[in-house]
């Protein structure tokens, strides 16, 4: 088992000193997704909701987001993006509309982009459901994971099975 890194030698939480790493392009990809009903279907796939296009306000949300993960999870380095992107698909069977949402984070440093990719992925959810909540309160936010990540001594790393 790998030896907890964030504790100091009090047990105590600590950022840990990146210094030594090499510096490499690192990159990750991240899914989510958020499960709405026919009318919020309609109403972003039509640009009808009233607060204004979901999609776009959930993508800088996203971006957003990925810039600021550092200030939101305590043990998170401030790194310097190269690239953000968010992306989305629908997914539909029977009466389920499902949204599903890749984020996508680059860098050129010491340290990975996994949790920015996260961050944005999920922030992105929580913005369609907050657009959205007004005409169903029931919508689903989905599985949040990690599908890809290049660079960094650990080396590279590609889910083998979606998850759903």
């Amino acid at each position: 088992m790998a030896e907890f890194t964030h504790f100091n030698e009090e047990g105590r939480a600590k950022m840990v000193d990146v210094s030594d790493k090499q510096e490499t392009v690192r990159t990750a990809v991240a899914n989510s997704s958020i499960t709405v009903n026919k009318a919020i279907y309609d109403q972003i796939t039509n640009n009808h909701n009233k607060k204004g296009d979901v999609l776009a306000v959930a993508q800088v949300a996203g971006i957003m987001a990925c810039k600021k993960t550092a200030d939101i999870i305590p043990m998170c380095h401030p790194i310097p993006l190269t690239g953000v992107n968010i992306s989305f698909e629908w997914e539909i069977e029977n009466d389920d509309y499902r949204l599903m949402i890749t984020a996508s984070a680059k860098t050129k440093g010491n340290t990975g982009v996994e949790m920015e990719a996260l961050t944005a992925a999920s922030v992105t959810a929580l913005t369609v459901y907050d657009m959205c909540k007004a005409v169903d309160k029931g919508m689903v936010i989905g599985e949040t994971y990690l599908v890809e990540k290049t660079g960094g001594k650990n080396g590279d790393f590609k889910r083998e099975n979606r998850v759903r």
